[in-house]
């Protein structure tokens, strides 16, 4: 297996710009998530790794080799697709063995190498069998199969799990993740579900219109986002985002929301202007006696939890809290935020401010 390592690609189609010098380490080992939404450049970047698209402009390391301008035959990668793209007219074994074939590898080393995939993937038993009837998930399995038996440097996957219905993705994302326990193997995996990313992901590049907005572990890109973007996109329900116009200096641990101090983690840089507190849903705390107000406007039960969505004066906020506490639509409530969890905005630029606890996890390429 190999580290990746992408510097300052950029890809234009024509007059369009699909991706924007954007720069990121894989490890060596890594289960890597490339995450966004539909257009964001994700699959355009998986594409540069490959091959498949060659970049404008930037270098791409495998295994310590620059490949930037090399055609996807000389980097030693294998690729799963969304569509299984498996041969009809071939049965299992057939399907999984062609590329080893196609490179003249020995009869009795394709058997075994096959015969071993089939083992790790546990299905030995259909191995046999034609492709055409079987699961989706089989024929997923078998996809992969085709990919893992050419023992390559990295795997590269796009979205290989979105043509499953949505019980049967959550169990192969488990599978694929104890898969790649199991072999250690360097894999890079597109998806556009931040569920997944932060299921399956060691490390997580979050990517919007073509730049990379933030990249790091995923607990980081949940407790610290470097972005609104970031705040909005990862989390169900996402980050709650009260808008305020004011001046906090360097230092303070305090803000005013409606005349009402909260505190806030140690802040680094003075800032003034259009500001955004953010929390998250599960760091609010309701009360009958706090003087910052919200009124109930909806409640969505959600088995041991529930979600309460409120107006305040500073915009809708959404309160993850336990069934068992009754609240009712219209009820006035008061309002208290977990203050090592709050994240302040830049609403103009976007960016997060930096404070003593998200210092050193907020970064970008």
């Amino acid at each position: 297996m190999a580290q990746i390592i992408v510097k300052n690609i950029r890809k234009d189609f024509g007059n369009f710009t699909a991706v924007q010098a954007s720069s990121f380490t894989i490890e060596d080992g890594e289960f890597f998530m490339l995450l966004g939404p539909s257009g964001c450049g994700k699959t355009t970047t998986l594409r540069m790794i490959a091959g498949l698209e060659l970049p404008t402009s930037g270098e791409i390391y495998i295994d310590g080799e620059e490949v930037g301008q090399k055609p996807a035959s000389q980097r030693d990668i294998a690729f799963v697709f969304q569509m299984f793209a498996l041969y009809p007219h071939m049965n299992v074994r057939q399907n999984i063995s062609y590329p080893l074939k196609s490179q003249g590898v020995p009869k009795s080393e394709v058997v075994r190498r096959v015969n071993e995939v089939a083992r790790i993937l546990g299905i030995e038993d259909i191995l046999n069998k034609p492709v055409s009837g079987l699961s989706g998930g089989d024929r997923q399995r078998i996809a992969l199969g085709r990919a893992i038996v050419r023992e390559p440097k990295a795997f590269l996957m796009d979205e290989p799990l979105g043509a499953l219905d949505a019980e049967f993705r959550e169990h192969m994302s488990e599978e694929l993740r104890a898969l790649h326990d199991r072999m250690k193997a360097t894999t890079v995996y597109v998806t556009h579900d931040q569920l997944e990313a932060m299921q399956m992901g060691d490390k997580i590049v979050v990517m919007n219109h073509g730049v990379v907005e933030q990249f790091g572990v995923p607990q980081d890109i949940y407790d610290w986002p470097a972005t609104l973007f970031v705040a909005d996109f990862i989390g169900s329900p996402s980050m709650n985002f009260l808008k305020f116009n004011g001046m906090i200096k360097k230092g303070a641990t305090t803000v005013k929301l409606d005349g009402h101090s909260f505190k806030i983690p140690k802040q680094l840089e003075d800032c003034q202007g259009d500001l955004v507190f953010g929390i998250r849903p599960e760091h609010v705390t309701l009360s009958k006696n706090g003087a910052y107000k919200g009124q109930v406007t909806a409640t969505e039960y959600l088995g041991t939890t529930q979600i309460v969505t409120m107006e305040t004066v500073n915009g809708i906020l959404k309160a993850r809290i336990g069934s068992d506490v009754v609240i009712n639509v219209d009820d006035h409530v008061g309002l208290g935020f977990h203050p090592e969890t709050v994240t302040i905005f830049d609403e103009n630029s976007g960016r997060a401010l930096l404070s003593e606890q998200n210092k050193g996890v907020l970064s970008n390429g």
